[in-house]
């Protein structure tokens, strides 16, 4: 077995990292899921995990992650419209 990390490995990981310390953050009280970095830590490692899911060819990833990029971004066009007032 190859244990030399690609890039799409490297994309991967860090998509995921983030992802997953939003969610710890959240769980925690720590960060609000209001919050702007809650949702900017979302969009980049959904579409981070997303990225590295289309080069490895990995389709239900990339839906997955696709949809939660998408959700994130939604979300952010949100946040912006409240707080343009």
């Amino acid at each position: 077995m190859n244990s030399t990390m690609t890039f799409a490995d490297w994309t991967g990981s860090l998509g995921v990292f983030m992802i997953l310390m939003a969610f710890a953050l959240n769980i925690t009280g720590k960060l609000s899921q209001h919050h702007l970095s809650y949702i900017f830590l979302n969009l980049i490692g959904a579409s981070l995990a997303c990225a590295a899911s289309l080069l490895i060819n990995y389709i239900p990833f990339v839906i997955l992650e696709g949809v939660w990029a998408a959700v994130s971004a939604y979300a952010l066009f949100k946040y912006f419209a409240k707080n343009s007032n």
